[in-house]
């Protein structure tokens, strides 16, 4: 694991200090690693949002074909067929 090191102000690194003191977390390091999850989940949640209202501006819908079903099955196959081949060589 590497190391990062940042600057505070010394309200900021007292705030900090209180919250690994009172908030459970046993080390600076493992509340700044928290800090990030949940910036890393929050973002993901914005991009799911976003995917999800551009598919509903995106028009209306249409109905699924057995054509369509089976071109996802096809991709899929395809999909699976390059990892495992990938994985073998690796």
């Amino acid at each position: 694991m590497k190391s990062i090191n940042i600057s505070l102000p010394h309200s900021m690194r007292l705030y900090i200090e209180e919250q690994v003191a009172n908030g459970g977390y046993s080390t600076v390091s493992e509340y700044f690693r928290e800090l990030v999850r949940q910036d890393q989940k929050r973002k993901a949640q914005e991009r799911l949002e976003a995917l999800l209202l551009e598919g509903l501006n995106s028009g209306l819908a249409s109905p699924m074909t057995e054509q369509d079903w089976e071109d996802i099955r096809r991709v899929v196959r395809e999909r699976v067929a390059q990892r495992t081949g990938l994985e073998g060589n690796g």
